[in-house]
């Protein structure tokens, strides 16, 4: 099966964990990288596997740029990765030996979050569809991100990617306060029955991130993962904050136009 999987990934100044990704995704012909007009030495370590076909596309959204993506692959099979996502060897093997005469198009792929390489107990990753049938599959909007829309029928592997983040503080930061002013946007616009119970606790503001703290610590074990664990809770309790304030500001400012 691994001959007719392509791995697909974007990046943008993702030097300090591209290069993990990499080593373990070594078994592949050809690896599709789509770059956002990198400035650090990401473009330097993507040179330096042969296997890394790269394109740049100046970004405007996900949607688009895993769309453009998905149109450089050639093969049936794509495996679509964040820079930051490493393949443990159980699911490289667990990939290798899928039936290529397979009834399903897609699988979602368990996630296990990492904070300075440690696999937590307490993180809200949940499964995702990354390996897919390529001429079953589009991408679209969906809040700050983008969501998998499949044609055909899914089913789920056992093993685990680890989502290992390494870039700095100061990055994650800028890139939440990027996400939630368009979350704001799209829960401030979605009618409030079509909203999912955790958005709706959102919406609440205060609560959320009381919420998402106790949910991370306590009922998700976090707190037995140790300092990590405890980094991990002020992380997504940060997260929901800044998307609070971010609300407040979108609704003040539709009360004064």
């Amino acid at each position: 099966m691994l001959e007719a999987v392509t791995p697909l990934i974007l990046t943008f100044n993702e030097a300090a964990n591209i290069e993990r990704t990499l080593q373990h995704l070594t078994w592949a012909n050809q690896i599709i990288v789509v770059d956002s007009y990198s400035t650090d030495s990401t473009l330097e370590i993507l040179h330096s596997y042969p296997q890394v076909k790269l394109f740049q596309r100046q970004f405007d959204n996900h949607t688009n740029q895993w769309n453009y993506g998905l149109a450089q692959v050639t093969t049936d099979w794509v495996i679509s990765l964040d820079a930051d996502y490493i393949l443990t060897d159980d699911l490289i093997y667990e990939i290798k030996t899928l039936a290529k005469n397979l009834l399903l198009d897609g699988y979602f792929v368990p996630f296990k979050y990492c904070v300075f390489g440690k696999p937590l107990r307490g993180a809200l990753l949940p499964p995702r569809q990354v390996l897919f049938r390529r001429n079953n599959a589009i991408y679209i909007d969906d809040g700050h991100t983008q969501l998998l829309q499949l044609n055909g029928k899914s089913g789920r592997l056992s093993s685990h990617i680890y989502h290992d983040d390494r870039k700095s503080f100061s990055r994650w930061l800028w890139a939440q306060d990027r996400y939630m002013i368009i979350e704001a946007k799209k829960l401030l616009s979605t009618p409030h029955t079509q909203l999912s119970f955790g958005d709706k606790i959102r919406q609440l503001k205060i609560i959320a991130p009381l919420v998402i703290f106790f949910y991370c610590l306590i009922l998700k074990l976090g707190i037995l993962d140790g300092w990590q664990g405890w980094y991990y809770a002020w992380q997504r309790t940060l997260a929901e904050i800044i998307l609070a304030i971010r609300l407040v500001e979108n609704e003040i400012n539709a009360k004064n136009c």
